[in-house]
């Protein structure tokens, strides 16, 4: 009987509360790997490694990924479709993206109290959706460009996180330690406004989202890929600005219709208003916010702006790794704003750590994907094209496996292979800069299709905001998908006619 009840004990504990299918799912993948890996081989078995990571991704709001996604990654080193060393190398190649993730997030949380009171400042004075979903399109665009997506992103998911937080609080009747994902206090009326205000921050965050990938992508600073690219090509600022512009404007003037045409429209799960209950209740706490600005208080405020512009300056001028500045943010912040306590620290990292625990997972997958060459017969095939045909091809290979894989790592891949190509005389100085051009804007616009394309994606993905706005992989990807279908067919009509 003991022996039994321990067996009971361990099939409960195994994954936590996630439904018995899923529990049966991930053991099933666990059983199966191993059993191709030694029939069918390595490549197919990568193929499927990939399906299997991506389920646990789209299944995020079950069971966070990084226990199912990381016992995948353990596997595929244990039965040797990559090695710890491998992993390592990639990690190692992505530390500005850990060390981002790890102070840059964590810095932001410093500064959400000026964030939120600008913000809700703006959302309740901005009475046109349109205008407002425009608003953080423009802005998540215009700042990507010169700062990082992913900080960028954590900007917007504070304020967004604080908007809830307001009104949940508000319609809960309960006090600031509540839980914002138990809905059991709030009456039918209340929830409906619930449930329509979590429609219209769903909208707002995919906006703001889709803007940082069109604005990352027009500068040699505003995604990892681009400086990796501007490095090889000896391109400057306004050298990588002058030779992606042709596919980039076009990108940027086609988002910035689609996302005021959503709105109009209604389309694919956008359109949704802010309930007046909510604009009621944000207005209340904007007056409460001003009328409590204590001299205190005004000097907090004062601090964060100042060390705000600093952020703005040190990444657009690119003063030290965007990582190093976070920690510098976090440094000036705490000191000035009298953060003193190691439990206060604490606060500012939960949100990012286990992300970046799920990223280095990810860069497992990456290793199994550069050790099993799974994106070799899709290179072979797009190098034997010429001209146009050829600039078209990279375009879409790159935009197709960004969007299941690391874009930074496709960017690797293919312009390694297009330098090789042009050092041997495959290509021309004039092709080889389009091809740079293609590669770019592969990797940075048709990946938006799924979560996993763009980390910034992924981040609001696995976030503490998307479970309590309902924002879910599926959900993400049908918000996305009529911004991928017309970014997409602009950047390929651009590459056809006008690159």
């Amino acid at each position: 009987m003991s022996e039994l009840g321990l067996g009971r004990a361990f099939s409960t504990n195994f994954l936590g509360n996630t439904p018995a299918w899923y529990k049966a799912t991930i053991l099933a993948f666990l059983i199966v790997n191993p059993i191709l890996f030694f029939t069918a081989g390595p490549f197919v078995t990568g193929w499927v490694l990939i399906a299997e990571f991506i389920f646990t991704l789209a299944l995020a709001l079950k069971c966070y990924p990084l226990p199912s996604g990381g016992l995948l990654a353990i596997e595929a080193v244990i039965i040797g479709m990559t090695t710890p060393a491998m992993v390592y190398k990639e990690v190692e190649a992505n530390l500005p993206v850990i060390l981002l993730l790890m102070f840059m997030v964590a810095g932001i949380y410093f500064m959400k109290e000026l964030l939120l009171f600008l913000f809700t400042r703006l959302l309740v004075g901005t009475r046109s959706k349109i205008a407002l979903s425009f608003m953080f399109s423009f802005l998540g665009a215009f700042l990507s460009a010169f700062l990082d997506a992913l900080t960028v992103t954590a900007v917007i998911i504070s304020v967004a996180y604080g908007f809830y937080a307001i009104y949940h609080r508000y319609a809960s009747q309960a006090g600031a330690d509540h839980s914002l994902a138990d809905d059991s206090k709030i009456d039918g009326a209340s929830k409906k406004d619930l449930e329509q205000f979590r429609g219209f921050l769903r909208n707002l965050m995919m906006h703001g989202a889709v803007g940082t990938a069109l604005g990352g992508a027009m500068t040699l600073v505003g995604e990892p890929q681009n400086l990796l690219i501007g490095s090889i090509m000896k391109w400057d600022f306004m050298d990588f600005f002058h030779f992606c512009s042709v596919i980039s404007i076009p990108v940027l003037l086609a988002g910035f219709i689609t996302c005021v045409l959503l709105e109009i429209t209604h389309f694919m799960g956008y359109g949704y208003q802010l309930p007046d209950s909510v604009r009621a209740v944000l207005s209340e706490d904007v007056k409460k916010a001003s009328a409590g600005l204590t001299p205190k208080v005004r000097a907090r405020y004062i601090v964060q702006g100042v060390v705000g512009i600093i952020l703005i300056l040190a990444l657009a001028m690119h003063w030290a790794e965007v990582g190093l500045v976070g920690l510098m943010v976090i440094i000036l912040l705490s000191s000035f704003n009298g953060v003193t306590e190691e439990h206060s620290f604490g606060h500012a990292f939960t949100e990012a750590l286990p992300f970046t625990a799920l990223l280095v997972v990810f860069f497992a997958i990456v290793a199994v994907i550069h050790d099993q060459h799974l994106f070799k017969p899709v290179i072979d095939v797009v190098l034997k094209m010429e001209g146009s045909n050829q600039l078209v091809a990279f375009f879409v290979a790159n935009g197709v496996l960004s969007a299941i894989s690391d874009n930074v790592f496709v960017a690797t891949v293919y312009i390694t292979e297009a330098l090789k190509a042009f050092e041997v005389g495959l290509v021309d100085q004039a092709q080889f800069e389009k091809l740079a051009v293609a590669i770019n804007m592969g990797t940075n616009i048709p990946s938006v299709a799924t979560p996993n394309g763009q980390a910034a994606f992924l981040f609001l993905l696995t976030s503490a905001l998307a479970p309590l706005i309902r924002l879910s992989y599926l959900e993400m990807m049908k918000l996305a998908f009529p911004y991928m279908v017309i970014m997409t067919g602009t950047g390929l009509l651009a590459t056809k006619f006008l690159l």
